[in-house]
């Protein structure tokens, strides 16, 4: 197995021609072996970022891009040795599901036997063994995404780069997709970079998160730590629903004050109505199977969603108090 590349940004920065800011400069460091979740809303820069580390765009002057210890900022795309599967795949129609795995081989002027092979390995790999000679247009969604990654590793590239790869799937196969995906890379132990915007599939498949925002980096960390401690309000608001009401807090139930603080929905404790607290009214009621979900309103208007087991009894009209069982800065 091929040493893992670690990818250092320095100051990496993206400006257009108009003088518009599509990169502030950042700097980011991708560990070897790891997957790496660019998350944030449409226009953010992921998209552009990822594009420099594949050296579709140049970046700024001033910016480094280094695959482990080699400066690649001024190398094309071809040099760089980066595999990548954008969103719409990028597939040839004309060509069966072996040809388009082989074509990068067949590029590099591998000898046609171990292409053979690489094809081979790559289609056990997605288990696609038995469509090998399948045209394109005869594959399902779920298929052309097996390809188009088993071209990208067919290369042996030594990064690979995913742009929204599963954003053109059904909800529930992009779902059994996001397990498989997960699972293959921590087994393939590449240095990943995926970009998307939906928070749970940065969730599974990253090994760390990066949230943008308007061209800049707001926080970078795993999973759990960018969802309990947000950096920014940004960042606890892109990562799950949060919530925000006024208050103060007394052993962390809620009375009247001018203070703000944030929470998840699902946790908060409800009290039976208590005299020194705010109050507040269960608005409406939501059976959700696993969930219940509640609408709740306070004595002065504020409004917002608690996420309860699906035993609770709760019902509308009900009078409560309101414990933050951790609560957030906002």
């Amino acid at each position: 197995m091929k040493h893992p590349v670690t990818i250092t940004l320095e100051q990496c920065a993206k400006t257009w021609p108009d003088g518009s800011h599509a990169l502030h400069p950042m700097d980011l460091r991708i560990e070897g072996g790891r997957t790496l979740a660019l998350l944030g809303p449409s226009g953010c820069g992921k998209t552009t970022l990822l594009r420099l580390i594949c050296g579709l765009e140049s970046a700024d002057a001033g910016t480094r891009i280094l695959f482990d210890d080699e400066d690649v900022s001024a190398q094309p795309p071809e040099a760089r040795g980066v595999g990548v599967v954008f969103q719409n795949y990028a597939l040839f129609p004309n060509m069966t599901v072996a040809q388009n795995i082989a074509y990068g081989l067949r590029i590099r002027k591998w000898s046609k036997a171990a292409r053979q092979e690489r094809v081979r390995q790559m289609l056990a790999l997605v288990r696609l063994e038995a469509l090998a000679e399948r045209r394109i247009a005869q594959l399902s969604g779920g298929q052309r995404q097996r390809v188009a990654l088993a071209r990208a590793l067919a290369i042996e590239p030594r990064v690979l780069l995913l742009d929204e790869p599963l954003t053109a799937l059904d909800a529930k196969l992009r779902e059994r997709l996001r397990v498989e995906l997960a699972q293959m890379l921590r087994e393939l132990h590449i240095t990943t970079v995926i970009v998307t915007h939906d928070q749970d599939e940065a969730m599974m498949l990253g090994d760390r998160i990066a949230v943008m925002s308007a061209g800049r980096l707001e926080q970078v960390g795993d999973a759990e730590t960018l969802y309990r401690q947000p950096a920014t309000p940004f960042v606890g608001e892109f990562l799950g629903t949060l919530c925000k009401v006024r208050g103060r807090l007394e052993h962390g139930v809620l009375g009247s004050g001018d203070e703000t603080f944030a929470f998840r929905p699902h946790e908060v404790e409800l009290l039976p109505a208590l005299p020194s607290s705010q109050q507040a009214r269960v608005t409406s009621r939501f059976f959700l199977g696993a969930t219940l979900r509640l609408q709740l309103e306070l004595d002065d208007g504020q409004a917002f969603p608690v996420i309860l087991p699906a035993d609770s009894d709760h019902r509308v009209g009900e009078a409560v108090s309101l414990r933050l069982l951790r609560p957030l800065p906002a």
